[in-house]
């Protein structure tokens, strides 16, 4: 074994010289001959030897020289099949070659992009027409890995073009890292690179999450080493954090054993690693004002440092946690986090983008004229002003319509959507911000075409939006990939717009401690007499059929009254609770505000009363309902 080590390392030696065309023929020759005999040659003893071969095979892939690409094809084809043959799967031989893409991307003057896309290519045909291997699933893993390889390539060349366009650079860059989900050490380096785009653009949230989905990629093969107690089990500890860390499981066909087969051999596949990528994490949330995600963070840390009787750490760490929850308690209502808009792109000029839409988080408080201009300079610089065109409103585009040499894009201002039973666990404005994947956005509309008309005419449409990952997450914007809508019947707008007029009385009067200038404010927008036609006049456009005392109200007519009596006693808090907050000066227009008011439940009270026989009505037409009624989902 030792004369035919040494055999492989002159040959891998000679391989790595610039030879003739001849004498490269003979030299894959003599390798495939050697390997073919003596296998466990290189998947059982010489790792190394391994990743020397599969570098320099495919860096002969890329000659422009036919004869020396097709030689250089067939050999990693039968690496590939030989690997296979042992146990069903060539996982060693796809980490070595992904590997070595990396590093010969970029970096060999002589390495052709196309001519390797073409060696691609001859393998793919050679497993598509090897008989013998045809039942199995050996075609269908080369052709994953190939386009895995093409993937790969295609995007570490466009990261040159895209320097200036930092949401397309980072979906590049995760699209690299993804590719290397099968090679652990470079996925690791490429999300670390992530996390230092995301910084330098202060996007300090966005880099904490490189670090959490780093540190659960190192949890999960430091789980298959040994199982410790006070270690995170893998990929799914870091769930509580955020549920796209499980995307970091090892759960394909390709695990490979960490240290055995040349991966996870760093400082940063260990015990000592995973600490100081949980710390950069909890530093990043930290600066981001994420305090609580800074706590799940430390959940994970702690027991390691109690385990290693680091009490040193251990302080420093209870330290800053009470420090975070402090800062929690004292900005308490006062806390603002990223604004979320839907943008669409179209046009042909948009290449991959065309016809695609993104929800992009953007910096807090940012208004829609910020990202209309931002991106519209940006893509006018790239393409020419008078190609660019940014579509104002939110109703759907049809793209037929649209001028095939322009670019358009749709922006639209978005907010996180949640049913009614996820309110009842995200209580906090942080909760309803983090881990989020659904958005929505309200278009007007009416019947006759127009986007606004007459109460009694204007309808609604909900666009309910889903992203393929939760927000926050390694990128600031994140591909839409389903959506949903719901239409408002114009009463059902009127509903909800009285039920969002009492959610704000509420919140104004229960607002610990109290702030008259909010509480006036509302006070103003429900019953203030320049505003008081607005709740009147939905009222009398809609109730006014029930005032007769006969008339049967509608299932909506009936839920309209009785959001006017739950608004009315609202108001009626919010006065009693202005009175007490007032200064002598304000007496006046406490008064006014009280006269309006009592103007106001005197028009309002014969249209929400109603009689007895009109109430048994109601009641039978929802016991009716119960009984002819299927479950329906629940409705935002």
């Amino acid at each position: 074994h030792n004369l035919l080590g040494t055999v492989l390392k002159v040959l891998l030696h000679a391989l790595s010289r610039n030879q003739s065309t001849l004498a490269l023929q003979n030299l894959f020759a003599s390798q495939r001959s050697l390997i073919f005999k003596y296998h466990n040659l290189l998947f059982d003893e010489e790792t190394d030897s391994c990743a020397d071969l599969c570098l320099l095979l495919l860096k002969h892939c890329g000659s422009q020289l036919p004869s020396v690409r097709s030689q250089a094809a067939a050999s990693l084809y039968l690496l590939m099949r030989q690997n296979f043959e042992i146990g069903n799967n060539f996982a060693r031989v796809k980490m070595q070659v992904t590997m070595s893409l990396s590093s010969l991307v970029g970096t060999s003057a002589s390495f052709s992009e196309q001519s390797l896309r073409r060696a691609l290519k001859t393998i793919l045909v050679y497993a598509e027409s090897d008989a013998d291997l045809q039942d199995t699933s050996f075609p269908e893993q080369v052709q994953d890995l190939l386009f895995n390889l093409h993937m790969i390539l295609s995007d570490t060349v466009k990261m040159k073009e895209y320097q200036e366009d930092p949401e397309m650079l980072l979906d590049l860059m995760n699209r690299i890292a993804k590719g290397y989900q099968n090679s652990p050490d470079l996925r690791l380096t490429w999300l670390e690179n992530m996390a230092k785009k995301h910084m330098e653009r202060a996007n300090h949230t966005e880099a904490a999450m490189c670090y959490v989905h780093s540190a659960a990629l190192v949890a999960e093969y430091l789980s298959m080493l040994e199982s410790q107690t006070h270690l995170p089990v893998g990929a799914v500890s870091f769930k509580h954090i955020s549920p796209n860390s499980l995307m970091e499981s090892a759960v394909s066909d390709d695990v490979l054993s960490p240290g055995e087969d040349g991966i996870c051999l760093g400082n940063r596949f260990t015990e000592g690693g995973l600490k100081a990528l949980l710390e950069e994490a909890s530093n990043s949330f930290q600066i981001a004002g994420m305090y609580e995600a800074m706590n799940d963070v430390y959940k994970v840390l702690i027991p390691i440092c109690e385990a290693n009787r680091d009490f040193r750490k251990l302080g420093q760490i209870h330290g800053k946690l009470q420090e975070a929850f402090n800062r929690i308690a004292q900005l308490h209502g006062k806390r603002v986090f990223g604004t979320y808009f839907r943008v669409g792109f179209y046009g042909s000029k948009f290449g991959d983008l065309d016809q695609q839409e993104f929800i992009y988080k953007e910096p807090t408080l940012t208004k829609l004229p910020e990202i209309f201009s931002r991106l519209q300079n940006f893509y006018a610089d790239r393409f020419g002003p008078d190609v660019v065109q940014i579509i104002k409103d939110s109703n759907a585009v049809d793209v037929k319509t649209l001028d095939p040499d322009k670019t358009y894009i749709q922006i639209t201002y978005v907010e996180p959507y949640f049913e009614t039973y996820e309110l009842r666990y995200r209580e906090t404005y942080f909760e309803r911000n983090f881990n989020i994947k659904r958005f929505i956005f309200a278009t007007p509309f009416t019947k006759s075409g127009k986007a606004h008309g007459e109460l009694h005419e204007q309808c609604k449409r909900k666009t309910i939006l889903t992203t393929a990952n939760h927000f926050p997450y390694v990128k600031t914007r994140i591909q839409v990939v389903s959506r949903e809508q719901i239409v408002l019947e114009p009463i059902e707008v009127a509903i909800e717009d009285i039920q969002k007029k009492t959610a704000e009385l509420a919140a104004a009067t229960t607002q610990e401690p109290a702030d008259p200038k909010i509480l006036q404010m509302v006070l103003q927008g429900c019953i203030g007499t320049t505003v008081n036609q607005g709740p009147m006049e939905m009222a009398l456009v809609f109730l006014s059929g029930i005032a007769d005392s006969t008339t049967i109200p509608t299932k909506q007519q009936n839920k309209l009254r009785l959001c006017f009596k739950d608004f009315s006693k609202k108001c009626s808090d919010a006065l009693k609770k202005n009175r007490n907050l007032i200064l002598s000066d304000q007496k006046d227009y406490q008064k006014e505000l009280e006269r309006n008011y009592a103007r106001f439940t005197e028009r309002l009270a014969p249209l929400i009363t109603i009689s007895p026989s009109q109430a048994q009505g109601v009641v039978a037409a929802n016991n009716n309902g119960l009984h002819n009624s299927k479950l329906t989902p629940l409705r935002w």
